[in-house]
């Protein structure tokens, strides 16, 4: 008795579709089943997908917080001060907003590198030094943007200001308190832009498992191993998160309008 053709059978079963449907198909069913595997990780808690994310939030937000630190009262100090470079200062502050990532960790990885001046340390392939990457990105972008707010806010206010005679200081932490709602968009500007980031964290982190891993080095990672689960279960939470920082930005954005 002559076995049946399995092969023949299993063309069979597709002969009404050509080779790109077959592959679509296939894909779509590689990609369904990847996402079911994504939300059981997350689901059950894994440990080392959790790990990533809690040092990415760790990273991104340390990052922010010194980046603002540094860039509202810069922003503050350009917004309500006339000074000789001022415009040529703006104009630098508005071209650092788009840094290349990778020429930041390059420059980076060359200052803390052990023939570097900041060698001694031992920074590099640390988070520490994503910290400090990070920070060099996010800084033009938080300063730049609240200048913008802030300079609006002082066209409004400076009649008042001058009747008062409040001296610099005073009136920059005046427009920081009363323009909270735009100063926290640029600060969610700012954590988006480090959250999405993977070039500059890559170089000086070194992207070492337990260590310096985090979200967006980690997709890169799982996606060229093959393991489209675990890529996806942190694309999922790095999306998620884009999207409530997106939400608050434009919600903030509405007030701001409204106020």
């Amino acid at each position: 008795m002559t076995p049946p053709n399995t092969k023949n059978g299993f063309f069979q079963c597709f002969s009404g579709f050509n080779k790109n449907d077959i592959l679509s198909r296939f894909l779509v069913m590689e990609l369904l089943i990847a996402i079911k595997q994504a939300f059981v990780l997350l689901a059950t808690g894994d440990a080392d997908l959790y790990e990533v994310i809690f040092l990415s939030l760790k990273v991104n937000l340390t990052a922010v917080g010194l980046a603002a630190a540094i860039g509202l009262p810069l922003g503050a100090l350009l917004a309500t001060t006339k000074f000789r470079g001022h415009s040529a200062l703006v104009a630098l502050i508005n071209t650092l907003m788009g840094l290349p990532p990778v020429v930041v960790g390059l420059f980076v990885y060359m200052m803390i590198s052990r023939s570097g001046p900041l060698g001694v340390l031992e920074l590099l392939y640390t988070p520490t030094a994503m910290i400090v990457a990070q920070m060099i990105l996010v800084t033009p972008i938080i300063t730049a943007l609240s200048r913008q707010a802030l300079a609006r806010m002082h066209a409004d206010y400076q009649p008042l200001f001058i009747m008062l005679g409040l001296p610099p200081r005073k009136r920059m932490m005046t427009l920081i308190k009363d323009g909270w709602v735009d100063l926290l968009t640029a600060l969610l500007a700012g954590l988006g832009r480090a959250m999405a980031e993977v070039g500059a964290v890559m170089i000086v982190g070194g992207n070492i498992n337990h260590f310096t891993r985090v979200m967006t080095t980690s997709i890169t990672l799982e996606t060229s191993r093959g393991n489209l689960a675990t890529a996806l279960s942190l694309g999922v939470v790095l999306l998620f998160m884009t999207l409530m920082i997106n939400a608050l930005v434009v919600t903030l954005g509405r007030r701001a309008q409204h106020d």
